[in-house]
C-alpha cells in the first residue's frame, strides 16, 4: 500500500453469463488454488439449482441475498487510557459488499450438504429469506454494535 496515494481499484470484468461484475467477484471469492473454471462451474450450477427450487432468477436470487448479508455496522477496537473499547463505526460500501461475500462463502462451506454446489445453493435461498448462518452473522455484527453505542464519542 502506498503512503501518500490513494489506492486504486482494479475494475474487474462482467461475467460472460449474466453481464455483473459482482459475479465475478463473487466467482473469485469462491475460488480455491486458483481453480476458477472450478468455480464458476460451481457457482453456475448453484444458480441452477436455485432457479429449479424457487421458480425465479438466479441472479436475482443471489443479489438479494447479499443485499440482505451487508452489514450496514461494525465494532472496531480502540484504545483508550488503558482500556480496550469496541466503537461501533459504519462500513464502507466496499467492505460492505467484501464481508457479505466472505460471510456466504464461509457459512456455505460450513454446510452439512453433500456437494459445494448443493451448499451455496441453499446457503443462497436462505440470505434471500433473510434466515440462515450469514443473516444470522449480519444481526449479531449490528447488535454488537447497537450494544457499544455509548462509546461512539470515542470515535477516531
Amino acid at each position: 500500500m502506498p503512503r501518500r496515494a490513494k489506492v486504486q481499484r482494479r475494475v474487474l470484468p462482467p461475467d460472460p453469463v449474466y453481464g455483473s461484475p459482482m459475479v465475478t467477484r463473487f466467482i473469485n471469492c469462491l475460488m480455491l488454488k486458483g481453480k476458477k473454471s472450478v468455480a464458476e462451474r460451481i457457482f453456475y450450477s448453484a444458480l441452477e439449482m436455485i432457479e429449479k427450487k424457487t421458480g425465479t432468477e438466479g441472479v436475482k436470487v443471489f443479489t438479494d441475498a447479499l443485499r440482505n448479508v451487508k452489514p450496514n455496522l461494525e465494532v472496531k477496537s480502540r484504545r483508550v487510557g488503558g482500556a480496550t473499547y469496541q466503537i461501533p463505526i459504519e462500513v464502507a460500501p466496499e467492505r460492505k459488499t467484501a464481508l457479505g461475500i466472505r460471510w456466504l462463502i464461509a457459512f456455505a462451506r460450513k454446510r452439512h450438504e453433500h456437494s459445494m454446489v448443493e451448499k451455496l445453493a441453499l446457503e443462497l435461498i436462505d440470505a434471500h429469506n433473510g434466515v440462515g448462518a450469514s443473516v444470522k452473522k449480519r444481526e449479531d455484527t449490528h447488535r454488537m454494535a447497537d450494544a457499544n453505542k455509548a462509546f461512539a464519542h470515542f470515535r477516531f
